[in-house]
């Protein structure tokens, strides 16, 4: 007898992919099994891609300057302000004996620029035989990929997919986000910050050795990231009875504190023994604030005391950076930011007052801001598209503002990046 059997219409593309096919819901699903490597790949590009856009932009109409002739190329372009620093230490290195001002103060000079960035440059330009300019845009566009990256992986250990992404997205756009391609070595530093802080999170502790190595003579953070290990280490001991700190961890997680502390002090202790002067770094770094509130002997913590009331007078300066203290200080306990863990807040923690121990405040503060980039985990996490959109429509104009105010040269500027 033969067997009837009934016609099932075929069912349409959902489940695992949610939604009908050619719904908002199914490609957001069908987005979302994309790789997250690959997502993040894409939109680093993208936001190269509209930051280049800005930079040429403003390039075009670059009258000449000290560093570049009208209308520059993008290379030469990028490669303005402290990245002629970088470039003579590439080439020349670092002077054994001080450079004076007419006044007889120490000058400004190289002693002030870190040298893993130059070296990974200078490397390059002799495997290649490719000049300076080209090369540093080369390394800081690799760096700021493998930055973003890490920073996804580092987001994904606090927080979900989505919002893990999104602050990939706000990281790529924020408005310091040009230097990321630029021949200065935030690009690098943040690179190796954010791998210090994976490995931190995922108390891999002996790999942190060689990275704070590296990391301390990129830009100056060893000391900020020996008291965010301390941090690190006295939470853990507390919560020992519910999170287990076992003799050895703790040996390890003392040691690379002491290693973190140790590396912070190790790039003014080359500059003494090469230049036979034991204030030679810092002497060096308070060049740079001597055209605001003169020649003075580094006293931590007034320096942003004293740009209060330069900027603002007295006694304003004085009550605004009271403020910003506090508002800082709150900050790190809102629920947002709480979701972030007590490790990266440890580490905002830590930054924040090494900078308000040593750093005058002044427009390259904002590029001093960057390693705050944990923050932007905590911005990501409304889930509100017109938020979104805005957010990012924000962050790009605020690269806007930031290569017209900091970046472009228009006489003689006083708003260094």
């Amino acid at each position: 007898m033969a067997e009837h059997k009934r016609r099932v219409a075929p069912a349409p593309l959902s489940g695992a992919v949610g939604g009908p096919a050619g719904s908002r819901s199914y490609w957001w699903a069908r987005l979302l099994l994309v790789p997250w490597w690959t997502l993040v790949t894409l939109i680093w590009a993208a936001s190269r891609i509209v930051t280049t856009a800005l930079v040429l932009l403003l390039a075009n109409v670059q009258g000449a300057n000290p560093w570049t002739g009208a209308s520059p190329g993008y290379a030469e372009f990028a490669n303005m302000w402290d990245a002629r620093w970088y470039n003579i230490v590439a080439v020349t290195g670092y002077p054994s004996v001080l450079p004076l001002t007419a006044g007889g103060e120490i000058a400004e000079n190289a002693w002030a620029f870190m040298p893993g960035y130059p070296v990974v440059v200078r490397l390059l330009m002799a495997l290649s035989g490719a000049p300076w300019a080209p090369v540093a845009v080369v390394v800081s566009l690799a760096a700021s990929l493998g930055a973003a990256l890490l920073f996804y992986r580092l987001m994904r250990t606090v927080q979900p997919h989505t919002v893990a992404l999104f602050a990939v997205v706000l990281f790529c756009v924020a408005p310091l986000s040009p230097v990321l391609q630029f021949g200065y070595a935030e690009s690098l530093y943040l690179f190796l910050l954010i791998l210090a802080l994976l490995l931190l999170l995922e108390r891999r502790y002996v790999l942190l050795f060689p990275v704070i190595a590296v990391m301390a003579l990129t830009r100056p953070s060893g000391l900020a990231f020996a008291l965010a290990l301390g941090l690190h280490c006295v939470h853990r001991w507390i919560a020992r009875a519910r999170d287990p700190f076992p003799v050895r961890e703790r040996m390890l997680a003392a040691s690379v504190a002491v290693f973190s502390g140790i590396s912070g002090l190790a790039w003014p202790a080359i500059a003494w023994i090469i230049t036979g002067s034991i204030t030679a770094y810092t002497d060096t770094e308070l060049a740079w604030r001597s055209a605001y509130i003169g020649y003075q002997e580094l006293v931590p913590f007034t320096a942003w005391f004293q740009g209060g009331v330069w900027w603002l007078g007295m006694p304003l300066g004085i009550v605004v950076v009271s403020v910003l203290i506090l508002a800082f200080g709150l900050t790190l306990f809102l629920p947002a930011v709480r979701r972030l863990g007590v490790d990266l807040r440890f580490w905002l923690a830590g930054y924040g007052l090494y900078l308000l121990a040593v750093f005058f405040p002044q427009s390259s503060t904002f590029r001093l801001l960057m390693p705050m980039f944990p923050l932007l985990g905590a911005v990501a996490q409304p889930r509100s598209t017109l938020y979104r959109v805005g957010m990012v429509l924000l962050f790009i104009a605020g690269q806007w503002g930031w290569l017209l105010l900091c970046w472009g040269v228009d006489g003689a500027d006083w708003t260094p990046p």
